[in-house]
């Protein structure tokens, strides 16, 4: 197949940040088909062909730093932009594949569906309009209205959408009953990642450390990382707690931890510099707004955490949390309760043997559901109308009831 590949944000291992569509396209060129990339980029336009993939790069500034009216702006000349080198290129193509966020890439899924005549799959990470409206981002009642509708026509639209949680998958489900959607989730690279489990003695001298990787942003709430890193400093608890990332919160969470001793903040980096700190790691952090809707995304660094057998401590609820909780391969503290991580950290540290036990959980559960090579099949099954759910597929499943 020919295949129009859509994501504002594509990055290749060597930018770092989510490469989720440089690993799908690439999966897609392996087994035989042609694919084209749309995407932005804060540098120039151009075409450039890397592993396989035509990837055509629009020159649009974007940051996570950028305020609400500036990133609206980057998206709607994502759109226009992109719909006039959709009709530059003057090729054939089979499928579209659109990912989102943002939701305004609908209107080019739209585009490719009335213009080219072909269809198109939809892929959504986050909920949008929902989050941002959940979040107070959006409060005009109207525009909120003429979102939701947006939303719904692009999905009932799409001949498929590829949800990227169980989660998401209930809610378009519930929101669209006709569309049909299917669960790929993000990737524990197993491969990339080292088995790298230690099991040793934890005291002040050997703390146990805890990595959290990404964005530092509103939805992110690092706050309450920080609040548990000072409760474990006051409390003398050996743990050594390592951000790196960037982010619109970045400067506030500096500040936060400039007289923590057990904080250490790291800049943004790419694939294999996250891989070199990650894997020094004994737990990974994610951490999300303790808000329902946040719950239902599919977080990259929860699968490296997997991939590389790590302790996961997670402070929010959701999918996420069941699987945590029934493949005892971390645990969920309260955000607000910096103490309750005290606690539940504490008894890995008093006895290595479960931390190693949870490590071990961790990268068996990568290997078994979530490694790339089973979620690229799974993206291949769906295109090629396969009807049998896969062992990966029936675990995802089963953890929506």
């Amino acid at each position: 197949m020919k295949i129009l590949y859509v994501h504002q944000y594509f990055n290749t291992p060597t930018e770092g940040g989510c490469i989720r569509s440089y690993n799908l396209a690439k999966g897609l060129v392996d087994a035989g088909h042609e694919v084209t990339m749309i995407t932005g980029h804060n540098h120039n336009s151009g075409l450039e062909v890397i592993d396989g993939i035509n990837v055509h790069y629009l020159k649009i500034p974007y940051k996570n730093q950028f305020g609400f009216a500036r990133r609206m702006w980057a998206f709607y000349q994502f759109v226009k932009r992109s719909k006039k080198a959709i009709k530059k290129l003057n090729q054939k193509f089979d499928l579209g594949y659109v990912m989102t966020t943002p939701l305004t890439t609908g209107f080019i899924a739209l585009f490719i569906k009335s213009h080219l005549h072909i269809p198109y799959y939809f892929e959504v990470g986050d909920l949008w309009p929902e989050a941002p409206i959940k979040m107070g981002a959006v409060k005009n009642e109207l525009l909120k209205k003429w979102l939701y509708q947006f939303e719904r026509k692009c999905y009932t639209e799409a001949q498929k959408v590829i949800a990227l949680s169980p989660a998401i998958r209930n809610y378009i489900e519930a929101t669209c009953p006709q569309t049909k959607v299917h669960v790929v989730t993000n990737f524990a690279d197993i491969d990339f990642f080292e088995k790298s489990r230690k099991l040793q003695k934890i005291n002040h001298q050997n703390p146990i450390k805890v990595g959290y990787f990404g964005t530092f942003g509103p939805a992110n709430q690092l706050s309450s990382l920080i609040a548990a890193a000072k409760a474990c400093e006051e409390h003398e608890v050996p743990v050594h707690f390592t951000l790196m990332g960037t982010g619109k919160e970045a400067a506030l969470i500096q500040n936060l931890s400039s007289e923590l001793s057990n904080v250490s903040i790291l800049p943004f980096g790419n694939s294999n510099e996250v891989k070199e700190v990650l894997e020094e790691q004994d737990a990974v952090y994610v951490s999300f707004k303790n808000l329902e809707i946040l719950n239902t995304g599919s977080p990259n660094k929860f699968f490296d955490g997997l991939a590389a057998g790590k302790l996961i401590i997670i402070n929010f609820g959701g999918w996420i949390r069941s699987i945590v909780d029934k493949h005892k391969c971390g645990f969920h503290h309260y955000p607000n309760e910096p103490m309750d991580f005290v606690r539940k950290i504490e008894a890995f540290i008093k006895e290595p043997a479960l931390l190693d036990t949870y490590q071990k959980n961790s990268r068996d559960l990568a290997e078994s559901y979530y490694s790339k090579d089973l979620q690229i099949k799974k993206l291949l099954k769906i295109l090629e109308n396969e009807k049998h759910l896969s062992v990966s597929d029936s675990e995802v499943y089963i953890l929506t009831a």
